[in-house]
C-alpha cells in the first residue's frame, strides 16, 4: 500500500508499505500500526520543531501530568540525563524550581500536540467521508476499550479512558 500523506515521516511510509495482512484482525492491526507510526513521526517532527528533545518532553510531561517514575523507567533514562534535561527546561523557563511546568511549557506541549494532531489527520484525508466515517464507527469502541485497559500514566501519554 502506498500512503499519499506520508511526507517524509519514515517510520509510518515504512509500516504502511509492508504487504499488509490478509487475515482481518491482523490487518486491523498492521492498519493501527502504521497511522501509530504515523502519529509518531509527526510527532517527532513537531517536537523537534518547537527545540524540544525526547527526553524535554518527558520531563515536560511530567512537570505538568504524568509521573515521571513511569516516563523515565520506560525510556532508561538516568537520573543525572533528567536533571540535566530539567536544568535546560528551567533556563527556557519552561519549569520552575519544583519541576513544575510554566504557562509558557504547557502552551509550548499544546502547540506540539496541535501540530501533531495536524499531521496525524493527513491520512484521513485518503479516504472519502462515509469510509471515514465507518472507520470511525469501527475503531471508536475498541479505542474506548483499549483507554480503559491502558494505564492512565504511560509512555505514550494516552488520556484516561471515558
Amino acid at each position: 500500500m502506498r500512503c499519499r500523506r506520508c511526507g517524509r515521516r519514515a517510520l509510518g511510509a515504512a509500516t504502511a508499505a509492508l504487504p499488509w495482512p490478509d487475515e482481518p484482525v491482523a490487518g486491523l492491526w498492521h492498519g493501527a500500526t502504521a497511522l501509530r507510526e504515523l502519529r509518531g513521526d509527526g510527532h517527532v517532527a513537531a517536537l523537534l520543531t518547537a527545540g524540544v528533545t525526547g527526553l524535554d518532553a518527558l520531563v515536560l510531561r511530567s512537570a505538568r501530568d504524568l509521573d515521571r517514575g513511569t516516563l523515565q523507567a520506560a525510556r532508561g533514562w538516568t537520573d543525572e540525563e533528567w536533571r540535566t534535561a530539567a536544568d535546560g527546561l528551567r533556563s527556557r523557563g519552561l519549569i520552575d524550581g519544583d519541576e513544575r511546568v510554566t504557562a509558557s511549557g504547557s502552551s509550548l506541549l499544546d502547540d506540539v500536540e496541535t501540530v501533531t494532531d495536524h499531521l496525524a489527520a493527513q491520512p484521513w484525508h485518503d479516504l472519502d467521508a462515509p469510509a471515514a466515517a465507518d472507520l470511525i464507527g469501527f475503531l471508536t469502541p475498541l479505542a474506548r476499550a483499549a483507554a480503559t485497559l491502558l494505564p492512565a500514566t504511560n509512555p505514550i501519554g494516552l488520556p484516561a479512558g471515558p
